[in-house]
């Protein structure tokens, strides 16, 4: 089955604000009819980068088969650690970046590759607020769920 997940994440006071993030998914059933599905959640504290990395775990978690998935953001930190294979030299090097310091979020990042194994995965970069309907539809959902009631907590890691 080939999916599509559009996603962004928002945050108010960047960094460690609260935050959002807003998912679209999009597919194709058998019979030729598009599904649609939407999460959200906002959270007490956090960054712009954990709400980006959030929107597309849940995106690849809500799969409950392997699939052919297109991610569709507007996040580079996302797009480009698979595109320009970020990620490949992070895990060659124990989670250090290239300027041999930890990379932050790994929590979320090893949450995203576990979520992504079962399916076949590509990351493209869309221009956020440039009129993209389901990326402004994600923008929406992060911020309102952002500024919304019953907030959760996240856990920002601390990196020394």
């Amino acid at each position: 089955m080939k999916v599509t997940i559009y996603t962004d994440g928002a945050a108010r006071g960047n960094p460690e604000g609260p935050g959002g993030y807003g998912t679209v998914l999009h597919y194709v059933d058998a019979k030729g009819t598009l599904h649609e599905r939407e999460y959200a959640a906002g959270y007490k504290k956090t960054t712009n980068n954990r709400m980006e990395l959030m929107a597309v775990i849940v995106g690849l978690e809500a799969l409950n088969r392997p699939c052919e998935v297109e991610v569709i953001s507007d996040s580079k930190y996302v797009t480009d650690a698979f595109n320009s294979h970020w990620i490949d030299g992070w895990l060659k090097k124990n989670w250090k970046t290239s300027g041999n310091k930890p990379v932050k979020n790994i929590d979320l990042w090893k949450r995203l590759l576990k979520a992504k194994e079962p399916h076949r995965v590509s990351f493209t970069w869309v221009k956020g607020h440039d009129g993209h309907p389901q990326n402004e539809r994600c923008d929406f959902l992060a911020t309102s769920a952002a500024d919304g009631d019953g907030l959760l907590d996240d856990f920002i890691e601390v990196v020394v």
